[in-house]
């Protein structure tokens, strides 16, 4: 039964995996494609390549800083526990696909780990010691913090901008910024890899070698396999999303995209490297995004849009903690 587990753990990492590439890829390619400062395929391709090699960094965070904040038991228990979280993210992650909505997975995750802990604990595994400060570390601080930060700066850094270009033809300095973007899709991408990757790693490797796995010498394989389900995913392309955040939430052009990249990808960097904190690429660039288009002198943000995307972001973590819970107790008997 363990080993029926661990594969059932891996193939859900495996797609989880594939799921977070799939649906953030519109998160590095959404404003450069909506800017034609890269076709499609090609910012596709370039999210991929950067996207796989912020996967491979975010291993070396893992070695680097000893540790990851995803823990589990030892045994099957532990692996009914993981397989809960990863079934009850994929499943949320899945359905706000579908309906065209940008959400964090790791929120999704963090809150499927919440519920599938608090039904360990009321089946009398386990202390609980430590799901408030999942909770609070993990979710509610960075949710209200990072999107905060990005909105405030791109607002700013938007007027900043602006004025530097003021005696620029607009040709000029859209054909400038178009380029800027180009490499702003790959710092993107490669943050979003450094962020979200370590997620798929650190799942792999506690399901194949247990809670005490030593961080500084994770198998090859699991570095390999972790970004290339990234790379698959993001070469697939979810462009529901990409829809939603390039077209529908906010009237945009290069200057204010170039802004929301630039202010992303220093989000992410300063909260992968200096935070340690497991920052959503999705809040991140969709608040940056908010803060760069409301930066204007007419109405460019879909209002109504906004209230339901705030809604899903709120309703991420408790409905993946409501289907851990149902999750890890239904599986409990496998765990036994």
């Amino acid at each position: 039964m363990t080993l029926a587990l661990t594969v059932a753990v891996v193939g859900f990492a495996c797609v989880f995996g594939f799921l977070n590439g799939f649906r953030d890829a519109s998160t590095a390619v959404g404003l450069t494609v909506r800017t034609r400062a890269l076709t499609p395929s090609i910012a596709v391709v370039l999210a991929a390549v950067f996207n796989m090699a912020g996967v491979v960094s975010g291993a070396w965070l893992l070695t680097y800083f000893g540790g990851s904040w995803l823990t589990a038991p030892d045994g099957a228990r532990g692996l009914v526990l993981l397989l809960a979280t990863l079934a009850s993210a994929t499943l949320w992650n899945v359905f706000l696909w579908w309906r065209g909505y940008p959400s964090s997975s790791t929120h999704a995750l963090v809150g499927g780990l919440a519920g599938a802990s608090l039904a360990a604990l009321l089946r009398g595994h386990g202390t609980g010691q430590s799901l408030g400060d999942v909770l609070w570390l993990q979710v509610w601080l960075p949710l209200l913090i990072s999107p905060l930060l990005a909105f405030g700066a791109s607002f700013f850094l938007t007027s900043l901008v602006t004025w530097l270009a003021r005696y620029s033809q607009p040709s000029q300095a859209h054909a400038a910024l178009r380029a800027a973007q180009s490499v702003g899709t790959a710092a993107v991408a490669f943050g979003h890899g450094l962020q979200d990757g370590q997620r798929v790693i650190a799942v792999l490797a506690i399901a194949t070698l247990g809670s005490g796995v030593n961080w500084s010498a994770v198998p090859m394989w699991i570095v390999a396999l972790s970004a290339l389900v990234f790379g698959v995913g993001t070469l697939s392309g979810g462009w529901r999303i990409t829809y939603t955040l390039s077209h529908r939430l906010v009237r945009t052009d290069p200057l204010r995209g170039f802004v929301s990249q630039l202010v992303t990808t220093a989000t992410l960097f300063f909260g992968a490297l200096g935070l340690r904190w497991p920052l959503s690429t999705t809040h991140t660039v969709a608040a940056s995004i908010l803060g760069a288009g409301t930066n204007q002198s007419f109405a460019a943000v879909d209002g109504r849009l906004l209230v339901r995307l705030i809604l899903f972001w709120i309703a991420t973590p408790l409905a993946t903690a409501a289907l851990g819970l149902v999750f890890a107790l239904a599986l409990e008997p496998l765990g036994s």
